[in-house]
């Protein structure tokens, strides 16, 4: 036990920040003025937190096995040093693992398990969400393209940056493939004038944006069915799609058939646009150092992340174009510490919101999932990539701004200007 003892003092001392911790029997470690603080119930957490095992040192403080004083951006910045090795360090699968893990993905992605494991993580409780989103509730990377801009500003920018990326245009039939609380299906069609359909898998989110679009009067060209993806109909393509922040619930095994079906879904010519969170490694199957585990356990259970690369790889496989990618990986790490900071000045009334154990234990979960996130993108183990992609058109190289056959005039300045 002494060995132990001396073992943390030593890793104490090497932390960015000041940090104490306080052993079950009362006895302290560290900085006598500390800015992170731990105070252990079991010395088993001790023993993660020498091993730099960040996931079990944040189940632990899910479950009440050790409490945390302090900030969760101070928190953050000792979480990193912790780390004993890169979570992104992974080598390519083997063939017998490589065929273990696309059985494990099959299996954790039908279609009765993701309509659970979606609900679990987007219904827990809308009112939670609302305090620390932004008044439209997008639940995905905003885009600053002002670095004064509020979070609400730059999610308006994010979604508008959307848009015009899939040159939408009046009347067209737009699809929002995991449309959430409506942000971006709303905003096209006020703001695009499109006809414009949502799907989602939240009951949640399918209620709460059925009642905005009868309040707003769009019944007449807005509609959000609570629908997966794989029942779409594509009898009747549409023009423009969109999958925003949903790619990371269909599995890697999946990720082929899901590009097929939304070129199914997609007019010749047409655009879509993926946005999504990405792996940082290349053959990295989650984060390590038990942070993946802890995701998949309280957070996201079946999500599933890719790096851009094998992004880029399935979507060809799906028979789509790759024309333009954005890595807005800054973006989401500032997104992600507005969402934290929101959550951190309202942890009285998200207590209040969620009562009860259970409900302690989510606060906790997403006090960390939340800071957690906002450091994991800003150290580049994930990253967030937009994919703008186009079903592939007649094409003669010889009119670029308005090209017959085809949405995507290989110019990126119609973004920007």
């Amino acid at each position: 036990m002494n060995a132990l003892f001396s073992q943390a003092e030593r890793q104490l001392a090497t932390l960015p920040i000041p940090i104490q911790l306080t052993m079950p029997d009362g006895t302290r470690l560290g900085a006598a003025n500390p800015r992170v603080g731990f105070v252990l119930k079991s010395l088993r957490s001790l023993s993660h937190l020498v091993r730099g095992r960040i996931g079990p040192i944040g189940e632990d403080y899910v479950e009440g096995r050790l409490d945390i004083v302090g900030s969760m951006r101070d928190l953050m910045g000792a979480a990193a040093a912790l780390l004993k090795d890169s979570p992104v360090n992974g080598e390519r699968a083997g063939f017998l693992s490589e065929i273990g893990r696309r059985a494990a993905s099959v299996m954790h992605h039908t279609l009765d398990r993701d309509a659970r494991q979606i609900q679990f993580h987007y219904d827990l409780s809308d009112d939670f969400y609302g305090l620390w989103q932004d008044p439209r509730r997008v639940y995905s990377c905003a885009y600053y393209r002002d670095p004064a801009m509020t979070l609400a500003q730059a999610q308006e920018a994010k979604l508008d940056h959307i848009c015009r990326k899939l040159k939408l245009q009046q009347g067209e039939r737009f699809l929002d493939i995991g449309a959430g609380w409506g942000g971006l299906l709303l905003w096209a069609a006020e703001n695009y004038g499109v006809d414009a359909t949502g799907i989602t898998l939240s009951k949640n989110q399918h209620a709460h944006v059925n009642r905005l679009i009868q309040e707003k009067g769009l019944h007449d060209r807005v509609r959000m069915l609570l629908l997966d993806y794989r029942k779409l109909d594509d009898a009747e393509p549409f023009d423009k799609i969109a999958s925003v922040g949903m790619f990371e619930h269909v599995g890697r095994a999946q990720l082929a058939s899901y590009f097929s079906k939304i070129r199914r879904l997609l007019k010749p010519g047409g655009l879509a646009m993926n946005h999504g969170i990405t792996a940082g490694g290349t053959y990295n199957a989650q984060l390590g150092s038990g942070m993946g585990d802890f995701i998949e356990k309280y957070i996201f259970p079946g999500g599933e992340l890719v790096h851009v690369s094998k992004v880029l790889e399935t979507l060809s496989d799906g028979g789509l174009e790759a024309v333009d990618v954005e890595n807005l990986r800054p973006h989401y790490a500032r997104t992600l510490w507005a969402w934290s900071d929101g959550l951190e000045a309202k942890l009285d009334e998200a207590y209040r919101i969620l009562p009860g154990e259970q409900g302690a234990k989510s606060v906790r979960a997403y006090r960390l999932y939340l800071a957690g996130c906002a450091m994991a993108f800003e150290q580049g183990w994930i990253s967030l990539n937009q994919v703008l992609c186009q079903r592939q058109g007649i094409f003669d190289g010889t009119q670029l701004d308005n090209p017959p056959g085809q949405a995507y005039p290989f110019r990126r300045d119609y973004i920007y200007r």
